[in-house]
């Protein structure tokens, strides 16, 4: 695959929006060759939701404004992490054995875990949002959406796949993420965090803090619950990541 394939691969895995599809047949390993795209697509993505923030902020006020930002962000990405963290949710907090936990995962009801998961994970983003002067948290969702996507990268290296690959809709191999593609992805996220560092560095430092404490805290329950990932733990990961960013950044700004 071009680097043009794997964008758009990625763009067309992580967001709602339409992608021409490619003439060239798609590898097994399509993930982790398209993974290195993943915070530049989170960039598009805080584009996106800084946009309606701006928009948003200058008619209502920083509440409403910060809702309507983070319902962007669900809107576009098709509520792909937040279904995530819902069902990461639902498996860890219900399920009492590896087979029960992943069987929860896999089914797309949502039970109580999951929704309160989903309500503290969005109104936590929505508040912390709000705690910032509107220029800044326009800063912070860029810097935020492009971060927490490289998450992911380091989850699938960190750990084996949990579930079954013949079940899955998509030809998939658990394959690693290379060294320089990481690189790639690293190069991209700074990139992101530049606009909000010329705001304030501290801020970046305990974003980055607090978002990759909240991420290794979910990577370290999927090692023991389910000895290994699934997309719904990659999803969580990068929520958590979000989260704990945006609130780090808040906290210092504020």
């Amino acid at each position: 695959m071009t680097g043009n394939d794997e964008f758009m691969n990625a763009l067309r895995f992580m967001t709602i929006v339409p992608v021409p599809s490619s003439d060239t047949a798609t590898p097994t390993d399509w993930l982790s060759r398209c993974a290195k795209y993943f915070p530049a697509v989170g960039i598009c993505i805080g584009l996106v939701s800084a946009a309606v923030l701006l928009l948003a902020g200058n008619i209502w006020g920083p509440d409403i404004a910060a809702l309507l930002a983070v319902a962007a962000s669900i809107v576009i990405t098709g509520a792909l992490h937040e279904d995530g963290l819902a069902d990461t949710a639902d498996g860890f907090g219900g399920g009492w054995s590896v087979e029960k936990r992943l069987a929860i995962m896999k089914d797309s009801r949502i039970g109580a875990y999951g929704a309160l998961a989903l309500a503290f994970g969005v109104a936590l983003r929505v508040t912390a949002l709000a705690e910032m002067p509107l220029w800044s948290a326009a800063a912070a969702l860029i810097a935020a959406h492009a971060a927490a996507r490289i998450t992911p990268v380091f989850v699938m290296n960190a750990l084996p796949y949990a579930g079954d690959t013949a079940a899955m809709k998509v030809s998939y191999s658990d394959v690693p993420v290379s060294s320089h593609e990481i690189r790639f992805a690293l190069v991209v996220v700074v990139f992101a965090l530049v606009p909000l560092a010329f705001v304030s560095v501290p801020s970046v430092i305990s974003g980055l803090l607090l978002g990759a404490a909240l991420a290794i805290a979910i990577v370290l329950w999927a090692r023991k619950l389910i000895d290994g990932y699934t997309g719904d733990v990659l999803g969580a990961t990068e929520q958590m990541f979000e989260i704990g960013f945006l609130l780090g950044v808040a906290a210092v700004i504020r």
